[in-house]
């Protein structure tokens, strides 16, 4: 499947800004899951500085830095991608979690897309004994790594509910536990906590996921949205499986990654700083187009 994507941020400031540096990973990058055929980010006004990186955990990582005095910053980002996830093995012959563990812990490959970065706590991703709780109830003992981790992905999908203004970005993984509602972010954290918890290396996900308008109404242009959720690593065999809780489904053609990093703060699209005073407004666009609609 190929898509066409655009994603584009608009920043109108009460007051006008005299700086700013923005960190933007907005690239998506080629892996065995997907191609990248074409992608740009566009920064207006024009920035006086520009600096491509790659970043630890593997994201294509842009700083910008605009110094001269405007009200508006339009950050847009367009792809081209071809989507060719591989189908997941057969859940209950995959390796026993505990064995997973045990290799994860004796793997010596420290590049991004090996297990060692994604085991340990984050600020974001701290172990809460009673998240690490709930996940221990779907990894049993012995049980192969595919089956149990679905089975805790679609325990969230049914515990927890979707609920856009119940968390912010900033809100502890703990509360949104507690409270059982959220959005993806929050539920892939929750996963990722628990997961770690239990000594399994749990990447956290940025990206996007294709939306099907209703039957007999056009595509919304704009209308679409970033996501999250949680990629494991099932063994050296299996590799990286993408679980989304949000909807209770693998990763597969629908899932477009942008970034994979340990949690939100090493995948955040947009961070940075700016000098002004005010208020500000931010419009968000997204639009994911299989190719033969575009």
């Amino acid at each position: 499947m190929i898509y066409g994507l655009r994603h584009r941020t608009i920043y109108d400031y009460g007051n006008s800004v005299s700086f700013a540096r923005c960190v933007l990973r907005l690239t998506p990058r080629s892996s065995p899951t997907q191609t990248v055929l074409e992608s740009s980010v566009r920064v207006t006004p024009r920035p006086s500085l520009r600096q491509e990186r790659t970043g630890p955990f593997g994201a294509e990582m842009v700083t910008v830095l605009v110094d001269r005095p405007h009200d508006t910053l339009v950050i847009e980002a367009r792809s081209r991608i071809r989507v060719h996830t591989p189908p997941p093995p057969n859940a209950t012959s995959t390796l026993p979690w505990e064995t997973v563990r045990a290799r994860a812990f004796e793997d010596r490959h420290l590049a991004a897309d090996g297990p060692a970065a994604y085991l340990y706590p984050t600020n974001r991703t701290p172990l809460v004994p009673r998240i690490t709780d709930y996940a221990r109830a779907s990894l049993t003992p012995e049980r192969p790594i595919v089956a149990a981790v679905s089975e805790l992905m679609t325990r969230v999908y049914n515990d927890f509910r979707y609920d856009p203004g119940a968390t912010e970005v900033s809100t502890p993984v703990w509360q949104a536990f507690d409270a059982r509602h959220g959005v993806c972010q929050d539920f892939a954290q929750i996963m990722i906590s628990g997961l770690r918890g239990l000594g399994l290396p749990t990447a956290y996900v940025s990206g996007y996921l294709r939306t099907i308008p209703p039957e007999g109404q056009p595509r919304l242009e704009g209308a679409d949205a970033t996501h999250a959720w949680i990629s494991v690593w099932c063994g050296a065999e299996a590799g990286w499986i993408g679980f989304d809780p949000t909807n209770d489904i693998l990763a597969a053609d629908d899932h477009i990654v942008l970034a994979n990093g340990r949690d939100y703060a090493d995948v955040a699209p947009i961070d940075g700083v700016i000098l002004a005073a005010g208020a500000q407004t931010l419009t968000v666009e997204v639009d994911v187009v299989p190719e033969e609609e575009s």
